[in-house]
């Protein structure tokens, strides 16, 4: 398995996500078979009413770096798409940049399964913990 760097999967995120997902300004940091970790950058446009970061930039990022673990699981960026989604919001997140790690519990034929912990940027309490089932689409030929 050739595997994905840390540059390749930046440019994944800059060329192949859509605007609206590109607009979380999301960091990959770390990529390797074990999983990815990814920063979604503080901004305004990312929170609600009293500066909390809202629940559905903090899911469309659990979302996005489950794309990467699989994407360094399977060593290569693949058609897939997002079957099912638990999350929970443990602690608010507030003006801070958020950590993503995400990682595959299990690598299916047809389906992936994983795990992502978010936390706020230097604090080591889990704010956020999802799970996730995506399934393999057909590849091009």
């Amino acid at each position: 398995m050739a595997g994905i760097t840390v540059e390749q999967a930046q440019v994944i995120v800059e060329k192949d996500l859509a605007p609206w997902v590109q607009a979380l300004d999301l960091t990959i940091e770390a990529i390797s078979a074990e999983g990815a970790r990814l920063r979604m950058k503080y901004g305004d446009h990312l929170t609600h009413v009293g500066g909390v970061i809202c629940g559905q930039s903090l899911m469309s990022l659990a979302d996005t770096a489950m794309v990467f673990a699989i994407t360094a699981a399977t060593g290569y960026y693949r058609p897939i798409t997002t079957v099912g989604q638990a999350t929970s919001l443990m602690r608010p997140l507030a003006q801070v940049d958020v950590i993503a790690e995400a990682r595959v519990i299990r690598l299916g034929r047809t389906l992936a399964f994983g795990e992502i912990i978010m936390r706020a940027d230097g604090d080591e309490r889990t704010a956020v913990h999802a799970t996730s089932t995506f399934a393999f689409l057909p590849e091009k030929k």
